[in-house]
């Protein structure tokens, strides 16, 4: 277990998540974030233990007072479907720029390890063209199947993170994990499950969907955490690229949304339209994943949805 670690996107979704693991382990953790959520973040305020704030555009090279870290977690990175899609550009040069700066601090104070956090679309076009079976393998080949997409820019982003990574420091400490669906409380409001809350908790009716009969397999962010930090405490050298997510519950869009409004309370018409993009199914294979750390989902989906659930209906904007 590392005593001090780096979390750049701290404050972010995963980010705060692996935080609060951490500094309940006992860890010392820095945060840099450029607090895009905004500086009044109940949640970061609510921390306890030894935790560190730093305000930082990551796209600029970080902090020369910064201190060597035993690991460091990159995390941070535009995300959002609607986000990416409105701003490509800035996607790509965020995104890649904010490695760049990561890696080039790295190389002047080699922490013992690092993650990067990368995403399935690196390997869904190779499964929606046909050159990957379901569930989709590490190795998959990167196929650009809308290369014209603004979307392609969060896929090619996190591709080019990932070569970074992979040679741009000790291949040895590196570990890269690519994200499935991951789900939970504090996600923001651009992904499908609280988009999908939201709309339940407001009575919708007819109720839109978009891409009713895709199919996902949705992780939950404290499995997703634990997964980050046993693939980082595994002695095999790196590089490690490894698919985290949960393999077990795969779900069509209209039965999940189905559940959601079941935990509502509500039973509306659901006007099924097609999916703006996205694989029509989408499952990580984790056999890699559970050799090296003996991984399993822990959080079952109608447990992870009910916490989510109420975690929004909590946190819901009444004005």
């Amino acid at each position: 277990m590392a005593d001090r670690a780096l979390v750049t996107g701290g404050a972010g979704f995963i980010g705060l998540h692996l935080v609060r693991r951490l500094l309940d382990d006992g860890v010392q953790v820095t945060v840099l974030d450029d607090f895009s959520r905004g500086a009044d973040d109940p949640d970061l305020h609510a921390l306890t233990g030894d935790v560190h704030l730093v305000r930082h555009d990551l796209t600029t090279p970080l902090p020369t007072d910064l201190d060597r870290f035993d690991a460091v977690y990159h995390l941070a990175g535009v995300v959002g479907v609607q986000r990416v899609t409105d701003r490509p550009v800035h996607t790509m040069r965020t995104n890649v720029l904010a490695t760049v700066s990561l890696l080039d601090w790295c190389a002047r104070t080699q922490p013992g390890v690092l993650f990067l956090s990368s995403t399935s679309e690196v390997g869904d076009g190779a499964a929606t063209a046909g050159l990957a079976e379901l569930p989709v393998p590490e190795d998959a080949p990167f196929v650009l199947c809308e290369p014209r997409s603004p979307r392609t820019s969060y896929a090619l982003s996190k591709l080019v993170a990932e070569y970074l990574f992979l040679h741009a420091g000790p291949p040895s400490r590196v570990r890269v994990a690519r994200f499935y669906n991951v789900y939970g409380p504090r996600m923001g409001s651009e992904h499908v499950v609280p988009q999908l809350i939201e709309r339940a908790l407001a009575g919708t009716d007819p109720f839109p969907l978009y891409g009713g009969r895709q199919t996902r397999a949705f992780c939950h962010v404290d499995d997703a955490v634990e997964a980050m930090l046993r693939l980082c405490a595994v002695p095999e050298p790196g590089p490690l690229v490894v698919n985290i997510g949960n393999d077990r519950e795969e779900v069509e869009i209209l039965d999940l949304a189905r559940r959601i409004c079941a935990l509502a309370g509500t039973h509306p018409e659901f006007a099924v339209r097609p999916a703006p993009g996205g694989p029509r199914r989408r499952l990580p294979d984790l056999t890699l994943l559970r050799g090296l750390t003996g991984y399993e989902p822990a959080v079952a989906l109608d447990v992870g949805l009910r916490s989510t659930f109420d975690w929004y209906a909590a946190h819901r904007s009444t004005s």
